[in-house]
């Protein structure tokens, strides 16, 4: 079994140098600590973890589960997920977004709250390996490509979703949601419940959230969560007590408030995760969008972060700690960990200097959890749940819904697509019509090449051809090839090259390619087809300016055949224009001579002409 063990780890040692990643760096960010960085990492781990328990509570109230599940998730990720990340810019633990999401999934494959208890543990499982494998192979690197709009869109529809859902327990009218409710149905229910509202959670409710807001005005910088908790509970006691000694309120019922259940110091054991293939299969969807979720969130936590401090942020690498601070909530009766935005910038502001702070935030979370679990009967579900909606809607960031819709019409469009697909059909759905929408739009901006004619005028200066368009005979024309190549921009590129040389004035075509990136086996064979059909018109396709890596790609295709290799010029860095003088040079030699005018197509990043 050792020798397995050994074998193993020197596996990974391989693939993580392979992949750049450290398998465990937590030692080489705490070199030179000193007692000041200690100070700091003290200061800010408390302050943090004043925030992270409540907030843990809440998270695991909007998922729907019991109220420990969060603050063991709070502390173990933030205890491990640091040990292989790194990193001190993200605090790890539930969120809002993951915890809506895990709330939907859930409800949308209609289990009961004891099998969904029993698979907890496998999804996140599912998801931590999802995130380790990830980082692996580098996948965070494609998260650049998914817009910061998604991100947006999905948020502003979570938080409406948590507000809503959160409706039900403010009005102590805990009704049963059927299956697939999208957030209209859950509005409707809500709103059909109001007739039945129980008078004292209202008033409790209210109370609270009235404490809540004037604490934010006040004393921002407080634990008000926390604080307010403390308040909401200590008001119910005392209505409560009130009501049995007055005939006034004597017809409230304040002891039917429903309270949270008490947090069992003991349930938190070490348990491992039920590998069952059926159920795997069945949550596989869910744990792959949650763990793409928890990539968004993380990379869009922690690169403005690393940004304002001038410290460089590995964004794979953050998902090596993120995927194993999920494994172990799995083990240990945590519900799924993410990046959050709040921990993350308090633990910051509170001048965390390395990522011993989010350790001794979480072993404090979870102190503060077996010391004060007992106590969690004491707090009623009402004053949770304004809290609760409080949390979801201080998610929502109107200077990012106005950025996003302002911006340009392709921001727009991914922010309503992700949105409302989000509200009209399913969270999870969503993200993923939203990160579709945006690859989408990327890629069709990327694909489109934009060329413009030049020539020269009697002083030999490059100026655009006429409107006529007309070209003197004979004539070489001149391509610069700007960007990428790739599949999806060599079709178009093709088309608008045949378009070019079917003027029957044409005779040879320079294409520049120092700034042509990413060709691929699409280009390539897009490259053949406009050679042969320029060679069935007696035209001719020269090759200036070609780099090191576009001169192996023809090698290796066969093309440099095609074009063949006195016709293909390499690009000389110390001389940038000598390539291109030697392709006209031959060019006059094909023409036999004849004096050749010269145009120039070059892209502009403009459609019109």
């Amino acid at each position: 079994m050792r020798k397995y063990f050994a074998n193993v780890r020197g596996w990974l040692s391989f693939l993580g140098r392979q992949n750049q990643l450290a398998l465990f760096p937590f030692p080489s960010a705490l070199q030179g600590y000193e007692a000041e960085k200690g100070w700091r990492d003290l200061r800010a781990g408390i302050n943090t973890a004043l925030l992270a328990l409540p907030q843990g509570m809440a998270y695991a109230y909007i998922a729907g589960l019991p109220i420990q599940y969060g603050i063991y998730g709070s502390a173990l990720a933030a205890v491990v997920g640091p040990l292989f990340s790194g990193s001190r810019f993200i605090m790890m633990g539930p969120t809002n977004a993951t915890s809506i999401l895990l709330f939907t999934s859930f409800l949308a494959i209609n289990i009961s709250q004891t099998e969904k208890l029993a698979l907890l543990p496998l999804l996140v499982f599912m998801v931590g390996s999802f995130l380790v494998v990830g980082a692996f192979f580098r996948v965070g690197n494609f998260i650049h490509y998914v817009s910061r709009t998604v991100v947006t869109g999905y948020i502003t529809a979570a938080a409406l979703y948590i507000v809503v859902n959160q409706m039900r327990k403010v009005l102590g009218t805990d009704f049963e949601i059927p299956e697939g409710t999208t957030f209209f149905g859950l509005m409707g229910l809500s709103l059909e419940s109001a007739g039945e509202a129980h008078l004292p959670s209202v008033a409790l409710a209210l109370a609270t959230a009235g404490a809540y807001v004037f604490m934010q005005k006040r004393f921002r910088a407080l634990p008000n969560v926390a604080l307010c908790m403390v308040l909401g509970s200590l008001l119910a006691w005392v209505m409560d007590w009130a009501s049995g000694r007055s005939t006034t309120f004597a017809d409230w019922r304040f002891g039917e408030v429903k309270m949270l259940s008490p947090i069992d110091p003991t349930s938190w054991t070490f348990s491992i995760p039920p590998l069952d293939a059926a159920w795997f299969s069945q949550l596989a969807g869910t744990a792959l969008i949650i763990a793409f979720l928890c990539i968004l969130e993380g990379y869009s936590i922690g690169k403005p972060l690393a940004a304002q401090s001038g410290e460089r942020f590995d964004v794979n690498q953050e998902m090596f700690g993120l995927g194993m601070a999920n494994i172990a909530c799995a083990f240990f009766s945590g519900m799924q960990a993410s990046g959050s935005l709040g921990r993350s910038k308090l633990n910051m502001a509170s001048g965390a200097a390395t990522p011993l702070a989010s350790i001794i935030c979480g072993v404090a979370c979870g102190g503060m959890a077996l010391a004060l679990g007992p106590f969690t009967r004491f707090i009623p579900q009402p004053v949770l749940g304004v809290l609760v909606m409080a949390t979801g809607l201080s998610i929502i960031n109107r200077f990012q819904i106005h950025i996003a819709i302002k911006t340009t019409k392709s921001d727009a469009i991914v922010f309503a697509t992700t949105f409302l697909a989000a509200l009209f059909i399913k969270l999870e759905f969503g993200i993923i019509l939203g990160a579709i929408t945006s690859i989408m739009l990327f890629l069709n901006k990327a694909a489109v090449p934009e060329l413009v004619e030049y020539t020269s005028d009697k002083t030999g200066q490059l100026t655009p051809l006429g409107v006529d368009g007309k070209r003197p005979d004979p004539e070489v024309s001149i391509v610069h090839v700007e960007g990428a190549l790739f599949f999806g921009a060599a079709e178009l590129f093709r088309d608008q090259m045949r378009r070019v040389v079917e003027d029957p004035n044409l005779k040879i075509v320079v294409l520049k390619m120092r700034n042509a990136h990413h060709l691929d086996a699409t280009s390539v064979l897009a490259l053949m087809e406009l050679i042969q059909s320029m060679g069935q018109h007696n035209r001719h396709l020269l090759v200036s300016e070609a780099r090191k890596e576009v001169i192996r790609i023809f090698k290796n295709s066969g093309l440099i055949e095609v074009i063949g290799r006195e016709n293909i010029f390499a690009d000389a860095a110390q001389n940038p224009t000598l390539s291109t003088a030697k392709a006209l040079r031959r060019a006059k030699e094909i023409l036999g001579g004849e004096e050749a005018r010269v145009s120039i197509y070059a892209d502009t990043g403009s459609k019109k002409k």
